[in-house]
Parts: structure tokens; C-alpha cells; sequence
């Protein structure tokens, strides 16, 4: 590059050898490219070679490998561009493919809502038939029935007609004795009216007694119950009273009972003022021990044997002389050792 080579000429004119024929080929189809496509432009590239050559006359000609190598770029250059060409035309055939797809979507899409549309209106119709064809079975069954209607009343019409022809017929007969038979029926009626009248006021007196005496029978309920609610509230108080003098009364046993367990009690010398035993104790009604167990141990054996100890040496523990005072706070309680409280 930048100096001229000698080339042997063949007798060929100069736009028709391979480097002029290149670069008419490569700028052919650079205006095609511009004009028909459009694509991202590609990176920068160099430009290509500028090539210098002199034309010789010779008989043979016979190509340099430098000339060879020259050529090389315009061919690069070449399938470059056929390759940009192709893509272009692949992405063109790819976008034509996308639109012809979303056109045929769009085509079943409105001829899905054609067709919904038209069983929408078949349906629509069919419907509207149906109902028409309700009405006109509905219309010529209520028509049948009004002239079934019709016929019933003109024959009952008829009958009313010949019964009363024949009612007018017999009542001239019948004549006579018709002053008499309504005398009897007023007699007979003034009788039944009379006997009604005597079973309504019966029935009213009935009525009466029946609602005094349920007012009688509420107003006992109403004073049964308020005797009953007042004999709860006696109740409950003298319940809460007895059960005060309970608690006060096992209050006192159950100092009593600490204080003899507290003269019995004699902690060992290994007894420390956080050790604590829980003694549960049973008693008999005459106050007698019944039975002793250890429920929490202090974690000091001689301490736990002490607070035993204490317990069953008592011959009679004094309880109170009421049984149920007995049976509610002394017939099975715990009781605490602590070296400083007994409780």
C-alpha cells in the first residue's frame, strides 16, 4: 500500500479486470442495501485499501501473490456485505412471518366473535320462538278454559232454570200447607235462637270462670316464686353467715394446730432458713392423727424426718365440734415447716 505495482497486461480493458469489476459489484450492492433495507449499523470498520496499478501488456498473464493478497479484503468486504443482505432479508421474512401470524390470530379472533355472536343471535331467537309458541299454548289453554268455564255456567244456568220452573211448579201445591210449615219453622227458629243464645252466655260464664281462675292460678305462681326468691336470698345469706363463722372459726384450729407443731418441731442444727418441707395430714373426727405424707421435701433428709416427726408426735389435735367445719378445713390439709414461719 501507498506504492504502485506492476501488473502484465493480457489485452483486457481496465474497468474489466477483477479490481474495478470488485469495487462496481460492491457499490451495486451497497445502494441496494440503503435503498431496500434498514438494519443497526454495524461497528466502525477501516477503509478499505486504495489500490494503485499499472497495466502492462504481456502475452500470459500471470497474477503476483502480492495482487492475491490485495484482493483479499474486497472479497471480505463482499461476503460481508452478503451476509447483511441475507440477515436483512431473514429479518424481513421473520417480520412478514409475525405479521402474517398476528393477521391470521386476528382473522380466527373476529371469526370466533362472528361465530359467538351468531349462535348468540340463534339462540336469542330460538329462545323468542319458544316463548312465543309458550304463549300461544298458554293463551289457547286459558281460551279452552274459559269456554269450558262458559259451558259449565250455561248448564248450571239451564239446571238453575229447570229447577226453578219446577221449584214455581210444586210451590202451588204446596201452597197450603206452606203458611203452616212457616209458622212451625218461626216457632222452631225463635226456639233455636233462644237455645243459642242460653249456650253463648254459658259459654262467656265459662270463659269467665276459665281466665279468673288462670289469673288466680298466676297470681300464686307470681307469690310462690317471690316466696321462693326470698327463701334463696335467706338462704344465701345464711349460708355466706355459715360460712364466715366457718372460716373464722378454722382459722382459729388452724393457729392452734401451728402453735402445738411449733412446741414439737426440732429443726436439726443442719437447718437453713431457705429449706422449706409440705406435709400433708389427715385426721379422724375425734382429732386423731390418720395419716401423714411428705408432698414437697425441703431437700434435707433430716430436716424432711424432723417435720415428721413433729406431726406424728401429737396425740390429738384440736379440731372444732361442728362436722362440716371438720370435714371442709381438717380432714386432709398441708401444712409448711420453715425454720422461720410454720404456716
Amino acid at each position: 500500500m501507498g506504492h504502485e505495482r506492476e501488473v502484465t497486461s493480457t489485452g483486457v480493458p481496465p474497468w474489466k479486470s477483477p479490481v474495478a469489476l470488485s469495487l462496481i459489484l460492491h457499490l451495486v450492492i451497497a445502494g441496494v442495501a440503503l435503498a431496500g433495507w434498514t438494519w443497526s449499523s454495524p461497528e466502525h470498520e477501516p477503509p478499505p485499501r486504495s489500490i494503485s496499478a499499472r497495466l502492462v501488456t504481456q502475452q500470459q498473464p500471470e497474477p503476483s501473490p502480492i495482487e492475491t493478497l490485495d484482493d483479499q479484503p474486497d472479497r471480505d468486504e463482499e461476503r460481508r456485505l452478503e451476509e447483511q443482505k441475507r440477515k436483512a432479508e431473514q429479518e424481513q421474512k421473520r417480520k412478514a412471518e409475525q405479521e402474517r401470524k398476528e393477521e391470521a390470530r386476528k382473522l380466527a379472533e373476529q371469526k370466533a366473535r362472528e361465530e359467538a355472536e351468531r349462535k348468540a343471535q340463534e339462540q336469542e331467537q330460538e329462545r323468542k320462538r319458544q316463548l312465543a309458541e309458550k304463549r300461544k299454548r298458554e293463551e289457547a289453554a286459558k281460551a279452552k278454559e274459559a269456554a269450558r268455564q262458559k259451558a259449565e255456567a250455561e248448564a248450571k244456568e239451564r239446571e238453575r232454570q229447570k229447577a226453578e220452573a219446577e221449584k214455581k211448579r210444586k210451590e202451588e201445591q204446596r201452597k197450603a200447607e206452606a203458611e203452616a210449615e212457616q209458622k212451625r219453622k218461626e216457632e222452631q227458629r225463635k226456639r233455636e235462637e233462644e237455645a243459642r243464645k242460653e249456650a253463648e252466655r254459658k259459654r262467656q260464664e265459662a270463659e269467665r270462670r276459665l281466665k279468673e281462675k288462670q289469673l288466680e292460678a298466676l297470681a300464686e305462681e307470681a307469690s310462690e316464686a317471690k316466696q321462693a326468691e326470698a327463701r334463696r336470698q335467706a338462704q344465701a345469706a345464711a349460708a355466706k353467715a355459715r360460712e364466715a363463722q366457718m372460716l373464722t372459726e378454722s382459722e382459729k384450729y388452724q393457729a392452734l394446730i401451728r402453735e402445738r407443731l411449733s412446741q414439737a418441731w426440732y429443726p436439726p442444727s443442719s437447718a437453713t432458713e431457705e429449706m422449706t418441707a409440705r406435709l400433708q395430714i389427715t385426721l379422724l373426727p375425734t382429732g386423731e392423727l390418720a395419716g401423714v405424707k411428705l408432698v414437697s421435701s425441703s431437700g434435707n433428709t433430716a430436716f424432711d424426718n424432723s417435720a415428721l416427726s413433729a406431726v406424728r408426735s401429737l396425740s390429738r389435735y384440736p379440731i372444732p365440734d361442728k362436722r362440716d367445719t371438720f370435714e371442709r378445713y381438717f380432714r386432709q390439709f398441708t401444712i409448711e415447716f420453715n425454720p422461720r414461719r410454720l404456716k
